[in-house]
Order: structure tokens, then C-alpha cells, then sequence
């Protein structure tokens, strides 16, 4: 019987996913991430971009700071010019790995190779 509550315990913690990681761990992941975007959005970004600066300081969790990628790219991309901007949100986005649904991670693209 303890095997069955076993099996039952981990297919339930497979199906959170990314939830399964403890409140305060997410907190402190997201946290983390929150910086290292908004320092390699820089001051530039706060005087030429202040409404997605602001996006990224207010944003509540993991999710709207990955939904907010696309605007990160076009700030780093006036920035530092396309190629250089992708290098930033691919190390950006790997660091999103275990918080995210995985309905909303990264897959691999053609355009990788």
C-alpha cells in the first residue's frame, strides 16, 4: 500500500511541474531574474524606454516577466543591434527553467541550428 501512495504522490507532483518548487524558491528565482534583466536593460533603457523598465520592475510573477521577453528584445535590440540581443534573451530565458508551465518553455527551433 505504501508504494501505491508513493506512485500516486509523485504523479500528482508531475503534474504541478513548475509548481511544485517552494513559494519563497520562486520568489527568490524570480527576483533573480528580474535583475539580470534589468541589468542588461541598463540605464539606457530607463531613459529611452521607461514604461517597459517599469514593466519589469512591477511585474507579479515568472510568467509576466517571460511574457514580457518580446519587449525586452526590441529594447535590447535598439541597444546592442539584433544578433547580440538574441544571445541575451536565449540566456535570459534559460534561466526561466523549472518556474514556468510547460506549456510555455522554450522549444527548439530551426532557426537554432
Amino acid at each position: 500500500m505504501n508504494w501505491f501512495n508513493t506512485q500516486i504522490k509523485s504523479s500528482l507532483l508531475a503534474l504541478l511541474g513548475p509548481y511544485s518548487i517552494a513559494t519563497g524558491a520562486r520568489q527568490a528565482r524570480t527576483e533573480q531574474i528580474r535583475k539580470a534583466i534589468l541589468d542588461e536593460l541598463g540605464e539606457f533603457s530607463e531613459l529611452n524606454f521607461p514604461k517597459i523598465v517599469s514593466r519589469i520592475q512591477y511585474a507579479a510573477d515568472a510568467e509576466a516577466l517571460w511574457f514580457a521577453r518580446s519587449e525586452i528584445m526590441s529594447v535590447l535590440s535598439a541597444r546592442y543591434g539584433e544578433a547580440i540581443a538574441q544571445q541575451k534573451i536565449k540566456r535570459i530565458s534559460a534561466q526561466f527553467s523549472g518556474l514556468l508551465p510547460k506549456g510555455l518553455t522554450v522549444r527548439s527551433s530551426s532557426l537554432d541550428r
